[in-house]
């Protein structure tokens, strides 16, 4: 069960976008801490802009983005955004995660060490480590990139549509380890189009036209049945 009260994240009206086009607008919402807070609403709602905004890899136009979490946010893309041709293999890649306290290029100590193989396991693709990711399902590449932002060890995870597309062992997989993050108090916010996923969440946000249009417990914030 989940104690924890306040927010890890408040945005207060965001403007944001893309090379002077707008996709967000009069943003206003917080993310629960210690909550599994689900982002849904159809492509091109905002989305992925906000995450990006929550992430710090986009720079809102106009508005205040206010965190109380201790440590920056873990980000994971889809997998589809990562070009499966780069030369790294698996262990590389949830290496790279531990970046975030050594540096990059610094050399891992034996206790990044241990924390990248617990990562590798709990994401189950620890066997697949001295693999390339070009060799990797969609499915594998998209839990190494999980195991790559647990490495950070961050209390905050942000993830963009994570089981988009996947097989159902992954989207299994994704879906468990979120909610047992959720449990151990680490503030998850994830996109997605999946009704169930979201109802499985403990706190909703709806874009549409990239203006939150409801918030709150799914029960509340997903009574409107239009797709997602």
């Amino acid at each position: 069960m989940r104690h924890t009260t306040g927010h890890a994240i408040r945005v207060e009206r965001l403007h944001a976008g893309y090379h002077g086009r707008p996709v967000l607008y009069e943003v206003t919402a917080s993310i629960p801490r210690g909550r599994i807070t689900a982002l849904v609403g159809p492509n091109g709602s905002g989305k992925s802009t906000l995450l990006g905004v929550l992430a710090g890899v986009v720079r809102p136009e106009q508005g205040s983005v206010h965190r109380t979490s201790a440590h920056r946010p873990a980000f994971v893309m889809q997998h589809t955004t990562i070009p499966a041709t780069l030369p790294l293999t698996v262990r590389d890649t949830v290496s790279m995660g531990r970046w975030a306290h050594r540096g990059p290029w610094r050399r891992l100590s034996s206790e990044d060490h241990t924390i990248v193989h617990r990562c590798l396991e709990r994401m189950a693709v620890g066997d697949l480590a001295p693999r390339r990711l070009d060799t990797l399902s969609g499915g594998q590449r998209q839990r190494v990139l999980l195991a790559q932002a647990l490495a950070q060890e961050s209390d905050v995870l942000l993830l963009d549509e994570p089981a988009a597309g996947l097989d159902s062992e992954s989207h299994q997989e994704i879906s468990r380890v979120l909610t047992e993050l959720g449990d151990q108090g680490v503030t998850v916010v994830h996109a997605t189009h999946d009704h169930e996923e979201a109802r499985r969440a403990d706190h909703c946000l709806v874009l549409r036209d990239g203006q939150v249009r409801a918030e709150g417990p799914p029960a509340t914030a997903l009574s409107d049945r239009r797709p997602l």
